[in-house]
């Protein structure tokens, strides 16, 4: 059984809110942090619709009254010292901004514990670009999820040069203990291996919407019939949330900037940010 029982997890948007979920599932106290109260009413109700899938889904245990209990192992709290007085490990799932993860890493470093193992979940910067960050470079490493994690389970581990290797191997105990795949990671790669495919695919789609050869439903029918996918690649940018595109696309080259514009523009703007708000690229009633 691994040593790392108290887990913090920063950020309650839908990765976060999953892999907080998650872990209290699997028996594990859990402390859910976000930046203010609005923030923590909204994980809330990720954590009711979290616990509401298990059971529909039929994930092992929930119809017999886990999917509720995991909900009673989860503390919300808005006060970033006291949700990690007591982690053994923190778990970072908060926007995909360096600047934002740099101020968040530099306040950890002086209000978690000497011990407390710090992971994050970005998805495109790599570990060694925040390790400085920490003050505990020994400590830190990438612990990455992919969307619906009950399902799609894996968990990428991936260290730098600094991190140590028992706080490695801790971490992929972990990420087991919490019905995760461990995938080890050898070394360094921006988009460890699911985005290094999942990535450029996205960008290819965005790239063929910004160029005006088609729009996201006939992108997305084409991928679903000629391939046998369950979802096209816009399915997929309204699971993950346009706000993390957004981000993401910013990040990129000249046509990824112009992604980023246009669905600011046509989207962000007008509070369509993906499934997580009814309406993205496509509408989702409530329920579906």
């Amino acid at each position: 059984m691994t040593a790392l029982r108290n887990i913090t997890v920063l950020g309650t948007g839908v990765l976060g809110s999953q892999i907080a979920y998650q872990t209290a599932y699997r028996g594990f106290d859990v402390v859910a942090y976000d930046i203010d109260d609005a923030a923590l009413e909204a994980a809330k109700q990720r954590f009711a619709g979290l616990a509401d899938t298990y059971v529909t889904e039929g994930v092992d245990g929930a119809a017999d009254g886990e999917a509720q209990a995991a909900i009673g192992r989860i503390t919300r709290s808005s006060d970033l010292g006291d949700a990690v007085a007591k982690a053994d490990l923190v778990i970072e799932a908060i926007p995909e901004n360096l600047e934002i993860k740099r101020a968040t890493y530099e306040q950890l470093a002086t209000l978690a514990p000497e011990h407390t193992i710090f992971a994050t979940n970005s998805s495109t910067l790599l570990p060694s670009d925040l390790s400085s960050f920490t003050g505990r470079a020994d400590r830190f490493l990438a612990l990455h999820f992919a969307n619906r994690v009950w399902v799609h389970n894996t968990a990428e581990v991936m260290g730098t040069e600094a991190t140590s290797p028992e706080v490695f191997q801790a971490v992929v105990e972990f990420a087991a203990e919490i019905g995760m795949v461990p995938i080890e990671i050898k070394k360094e790669k921006a988009g460890y291996l699911l985005n290094s495919l999942l990535v450029p695919f996205l960008q290819a789609a965005g790239e063929l919407l910004v160029d005006g050869i088609a729009e996201p439903d006939a992108i997305d029918k084409t991928w679903r019939i000629g391939t046998g996918a369950p979802m096209g690649p816009f399915q997929i940018y309204d699971i993950v949330g346009l706000t993390t595109a957004y981000n993401i696309s910013m990040m990129g080259g000249a046509k990824q900037q112009a992604f980023a514009a246009l669905i600011k523009e046509r989207y962000i703007d007008q509070g369509k940010l993906g499934v997580a708000t009814g309406e993205g690229f496509y509408s989702y009633p409530k329920g579906e």
